[in-house]
C-alpha cells in the first residue's frame, strides 16, 4: 500500500496485505541462516523460530554468543553450528555479525553464496561502503535488507508482548525474480509492525545520523547538559536526574509514542506547555547546524572510515570499554542507578 504525507509518498507493507502465514508459505524450503548473534541476531533468529520458520544459528564456538544460544534453545549439531558450516547449509543467509566481523568473515561467507541463495542485511553499512569494506556480493543472488528500528533486545521484547517493531526493507540485488517476496516474508517473520521501503544508501546514511543524533549521541549530550546545569545551581543528584532523565523515558515519552508531540503537550500543565512551546524553536536552531554537519560526515563516508578504523584495531574492545566505564560511572548514571532501584516495580 501507499501512504501519502502532504505530495510525498511512501510503499509499506502491513500484516493485513502480507499475512505471517503467507510468509511462512513462501519461505516454506528456505533455510535461515542467522550469522551472528550479538545485537540482531538473537531477537531475529527467536522470533523467526517462534513464527514458524526453518531457522539456524551460526556462531563461534567457545565464545560468549555461543554460550548464550544454547541457552535460548539453540541445540549444537542441530539448530547452531559454526559461522561457515551454517553458511554452507542456509539458503538465506542473515549476515547480522558486527560491520568489523562482516568484514572479516566476508571472504568465508562469499565462497558459500552459491546461484540463487539470499545474502540478508539489516544495516547498509557493508555494501553502501564496498570499496572501504570490500563486500561485493555476487550478481547471481538476492541482496536484500530489513532494518528493524530499535535494538534486538526491543525486537524480541516487543514480540514477546505480542508488538511489533516497525522495519525499514530495501533490495540491492533481485538475481532470482524473487526477492521482494523474500524480504517481505523475513520482514514480516522477524516480528516487524510493518515495512517502509528504503534503498541501502538511505537505510544507512540515516541509520548512522540518529545513533550519532537523537537516538543516542545528541540525547546523551543533552541530558548531561541540563543535569551539569542543574547540579552547578545546587539541585542535588536526585533531582536533577529526575527532571532530566526519569520523567522523560517514564512518563512523557510514552505519551508521545502514544499519539505525538501535540498530544503530549496536551496532557502537560499550561506551564510546562507555554515554556516548551517558547523553547523548542531554539532548541532547535541551536542544534540543526550539528545536524547539518554531522549529516555531511555521514555523506561523506568519514563516519564510515572513522568506525571500520577503530573497530579493526587490536585494543578497540577495551578502549570501547573504558569509554562506556566513564559513561557509566558518571553521576548523572549513577544517580539513574539508584533511582531505577526506587521504582514500584523493582521493591
Amino acid at each position: 500500500m501507499k501512504l501519502k504525507f502532504g505530495t510525498v509518498e511512501e510503499n509499506v507493507v502491513t500484516r493485513e496485505e502480507f499475512p505471517l502465514e503467507k510468509a511462512k508459505e513462501t519461505l516454506k524450503d528456505e533455510v535461515i541462516a542467522v550469522l551472528g548473534y550479538g545485537v540482531q541476531g538473537p531477537g531475529q533468529a527467536l522470533n523467526l523460530k517462534d513464527n514458524g520458520f526453518n531457522v539456524i544459528v551460526g556462531q563461534r564456538k567457545n565464545s560468549k554468543t555461543w554460550d548464550k544460544a544454547v541457552e535460548d534453545g539453540w541445540v549444537p549439531g542441530e539448530t547452531l553450528f559454526e559461522l561457515e558450516e551454517a553458511a554452507q547449509r542456509g539458503t538465506i543467509l542473515q549476515y547480522l555479525l558486527s560491520d568489523a566481523g562482516q568484514i572479516a568473515l566476508w571472504p568465508t561467507v562469499k565462497n558459500h553464496l552459491t546461484s540463487g541463495k539470499a545474502l540478508y542485511f539489516s544495516h547498509g553499512f557493508g555494501v553502501t561502503y564496498k570499496d572501504k569494506t570490500g563486500i561485493v556480493p555476487p550478481s547471481d543472488v538476492d541482496v536484500i535488507l530489513v532494518a528493524p528500528k530499535g535494538s534486538g533486545t526491543s525486537l524480541r521484547r516487543m514480540f514477546v508482548e505480542g508488538r511489533g517493531l516497525n522495519s525499514s526493507y530495501a533490495i540491492y540485488q533481485d538475481a532470482t525474480g524473487k526477492a521482494k517476496d523474500r524480504v517481505v516474508a523475513l520482514g514480516i517473520g522477524v516480528g516487524s509492525g510493518y515495512l517502509f521501503e528504503t534503498d541501502f544508501y538511505r537505510e544507512v546514511t540515516s541509520d548512522l545520523t540518529g545513533e550519532r543524533g537523537t537516538l543516542m549521541g545528541a540525547i546523551q549530550g543533552i541530558f548531561a547538559a541540563q543535569y551539569e546545569v542543574l547540579r552547578a545551581n545546587g539541585h542535588t543528584p536526585s533531582e536533577a536526574f529526575n527532571e532530566t532523565v526519569e520523567e522523560l523515558t517514564q512518563s512523557l515519552m510514552p505519551l508521545v509514542a502514544e499519539n505525538g508531540m501535540d498530544w503530549m503537550y496536551a496532557n502537560c500543565s499550561t506551564t510546562a506547555q507555554r515554556g516548551a512551546l517558547d523553547w523548542w524553536k531554539p532548541f532547535r536552531d541551536a542544534t540543526k547546524p550539528v545536524f547539518e554537519e554531522l549529516y555531511s560526515s555521514v555523506k561523506e563516508g568519514k563516519e564510515a572510515v572513522k568506525s571500520i578504523d577503530s573497530n579493526s584495531k587490536d585494543d578497540y574492545r577495551a578502549k570501547l570499554e573504558g569509554e562506556l566505564q566513564e559513561l557509566r560511572e558518571s553521576e548523572m548514571w549513577q544517580a539513574g542507578a539508584v533511582v531505577r532501584k526506587l521504582r514500584p516495580e523493582n521493591n
